[in-house]
């Protein structure tokens, strides 16, 4: 069984609510241990309702707010796959930097994702 059938029963609410569990807890310690995401929580407490004011349909709302919270999605991504590399290579590796240095480059590259659907939402 996979899927929503996963969900069904007891067992299944449980294994939904230490899902959720889980989630809030990578979402505290994103927020508790990386600088970044919280400066980007902040850029999303600004943009998310210019967002709303600016947007004129339901679709450039869905791009506006979407590219903001990939920016945090691959953030949150980027601190886990940083942690990782930390604990398995604490010393210098050649390979541990390349890695950090690729999750370091999808945050970059969804930043300038969302610069560049904010600019063709709101360039008219």
């Amino acid at each position: 069984m996979s899927g929503a059938a996963d969900f069904k029963g007891k067992k299944g609410i449980t294994r939904l609510i230490n899902a959720l569990a889980y989630s809030r807890d990578g979402l505290h310690a994103a927020w508790r241990h990386e600088a970044a995401f919280r400066e980007e929580i902040l850029l999303a407490a600004v943009t998310i309702p210019l967002a709303l004011l600016l947007a004129k349909s339901g679709v450039e709302r869905a791009l506006l707010i979407g590219s903001i919270l990939l920016i945090l999605l691959v953030e949150i991504l980027n601190s886990a796959l940083e942690a990782v590399v930390d604990k398995a290579s604490p010393e210098m590796n050649e390979l541990a930097k390349r890695a950090k240095d690729m999750g370091s480059a999808a945050v970059l590259l969804s930043l300038l994702n969302a610069a560049a659907i904010w600019l063709c939402v709101l360039w008219r």
